[in-house]
């Protein structure tokens, strides 16, 4: 039995200096469509969801803040790969099941994401160095 229940991959989230290009690139090379934009403040970034064939998202971000995490991620690593995100149920209730379980968490309480969704990071020491992001999608 999984600590999490098994939901699907809502996005792989790649982080980018300049939205604008990172966008024409998504669509020139790969023929992905932009299927929503936003500013996320709480994040300090903006971020662009572009549609794959199929049922695969990518979700382009670039910071707003220089402080802010997805900047210092870009400063440390440049640009990339930055998270997968998984669809949860009730991040609360798997957000506790994790904590009880002493799964590092990069957050306790869930945020403010983008598309009304609620979120939270999973500590990427947890899985073999890979940021995970729950998502429990907005009703």
């Amino acid at each position: 039995m999984s600590l999490i229940p098994p939901g699907r991959i809502d996005h792989i989230g790649i982080a980018v200096r300049d939205l604008k290009l990172a966008r024409t690139t998504y669509e020139s090379v790969l023929g992905a469509e932009l299927s929503g934009c936003e500013v996320v403040e709480q994040q300090g970034v903006e971020v662009a969801f572009m549609q794959l064939p199929g049922d695969t998202r990518v979700e382009l971000i670039a910071p707003t803040d220089r402080d802010g995490a997805v900047a210092r991620f870009l400063d440390a690593h440049g640009e990339g790969m930055h998270h997968i995100c998984i669809v949860v149920e009730d991040i609360e209730e798997t957000l506790a099941v994790l904590e009880e379980a002493r799964v590092p968490l990069v957050d306790k309480k869930p945020r403010r994401g983008a598309e009304g969704s609620r979120i939270a990071f999973v500590h990427p020491a947890s899985l073999g160095g890979v940021l995970l992001e729950l998502k429990q999608k907005a009703n």
